[in-house]
């Protein structure tokens, strides 16, 4: 095995903004502050000109509105915290309201200090306040919640510490009856067990080293192919679609595998449903267009689901024929920059690939994007990795060839999620 130390993340390495529920409710109470503070000030300073700019004034129209910004912070805090920011009618809607009960809270009890008995009469004079004492702060809790809290809420979340890209591959060890493991195109081979968890380890030491953290599924010593983790679930970003998997004794495996995935934080999970059938080896992602195999292990109604899951997040499925070999991406995968990489003989249709690279070797057809510059593939594709290397790609092989005999390569054995 080569693995090289890990070099520092490239300056082109993506960043996403480290947004803790602690930074959340900061942005919401500040953004609520911001608009009780707004409608107070804008009040007091009216009453304060339309009153001959008396200071006199000033203390009972501080008392007044400033109790009222109290409650309009308390209830836009709530309201900013469920989504009212999120479009500019639902912002009105909650300015409106949480000014309103503000108002009326605000003149009830200043009628109440007074020492007047709280009559019929009192009680229209405190509705009809509304809209003349206190039209003019209920008006400008509604401005600044629709125009300044979205402004400040998305600005403060805008400026949180950036986080380096998550980098987490899920791995599962190989089950004990691992030479009895589905096979579809190659003749039926002795499997060293030994030698497959050596072969294991070590590339699961190879992901470490490159910088990805490795969560084990729990085993299932039972389940032959439960190593070839990739065929349980595909993931789109924080998006995870559980597969179905085209052969029947591999549908146990992805129970355990769709626990591991929950225990992700920010993950979201969707799946796919028979009579819809899908294996993760068969779906290549490539930016936002998602190449998938129509193979003896997905069929159409996969292709389906997937396309109707994919589709509100821009993401675009094609569809590629595949007879010759197990899945899709036991014929071809993608290098970083988007170009594919495969055996034509494998392949019915090549010109759905935009850039399309062909390999030396079989066992070459298949890459992981361990970053933008670094690739990790089969130690059996010695001429693809030198041709790789030569595209200027850092190129890291391991030796997988028991999981070879079963139909397997280097993207079967793990998940990542990024």
């Amino acid at each position: 095995m080569t693995s090289p130390a890990s070099p520092p993340l490239p300056a082109t390495a993506r960043y996403t903004p480290a947004i803790t529920p602690w930074r959340q409710t900061v942005a919401v109470l500040i953004s609520a502050g911001v608009v009780a503070i707004t409608a107070m000030a804008v009040a007091v300073l009216a009453f304060f000109i339309g009153n001959g700019q008396s200071p006199e004034i000033v203390p009972q129209l501080f008392g007044h509105f400033g109790l009222a910004a109290l409650v309009v912070w308390v209830l836009l805090s709530v309201a900013n915290g469920i989504g009212a920011t999120r479009a500019w009618f639902l912002a009105a809607i909650a300015g409106f309201t949480s000014a309103c009960l503000a108002a009326l809270f605000a003149t009830t009890a200043t009628v109440s200090a007074g020492g007047n008995p709280f009559t019929p009469r009192i009680f229209e004079a405190v509705l009809a306040s509304l809209v003349s004492f206190n039209l003019i702060f209920i008006l400008a809790t509604i401005a600044a919640e629709v125009f300044l809290a979205p402004r400040v809420l998305h600005g403060i979340l805008a400026f949180a510490p950036a986080r380096p890209p998550r980098q987490i591959a899920l791995v599962r060890i190989p089950a004990s009856n691992l030479d009895e493991g589905e096979l579809t195109h190659l003749e039926r081979q002795p499997v060293d067990k030994a030698r497959a968890d050596e072969q294991w380890d070590n590339y699961c030491a190879a992901l470490v080293a490159e910088g990805w953290e490795t969560i084990e599924v729990d085993a299932a010593p039972d389940l032959a192919d439960s190593v070839f983790v990739e065929d349980a679930v595909v993931m789109f970003g924080d998006l995870a679609v559980i597969a179905n998997p085209g052969a029947v004794s591999r549908r146990p495996e992805v129970e355990a595998v769709e626990r591991a995935v929950r225990a992700i934080p920010g993950v979201t999970v969707e799946r796919i449903e028979l009579p819809g059938t899908l294996d993760g080896g068969d779906v290549l992602k490539v930016e936002s267009t998602v190449y998938v195999g129509a193979s003896s292990r997905t069929n159409a109604e996969g292709i389906r689901q997937l396309r109707s899951l994919l589709n509100p997040h821009g993401y675009t499925v094609v569809a590629v024929p595949i007879t010759k070999a197990l899945h899709l991406k036991s014929a071809a995968t993608a290098l970083p920059d988007g170009t594919i990489i495969g055996d034509p003989a494998l392949l019915e249709v090549e010109s759905l690939f935009p850039r399309f690279i062909s390999v030396p070797e079989p066992e070459g057809v298949a890459v992981v994007e361990l970053s933008r510059e670094s690739l990790l593939m089969s130690a059996a594709a010695p001429q693809t990795a030198a041709m790789l290397s030569s595209l200027g790609y850092r190129v890291v092989t391991v030796d997988i060839s028991e999981f070879e005999k079963l139909e397997g390569c280097v993207t079967c054995l793990s998940v990542r999620v990024r």
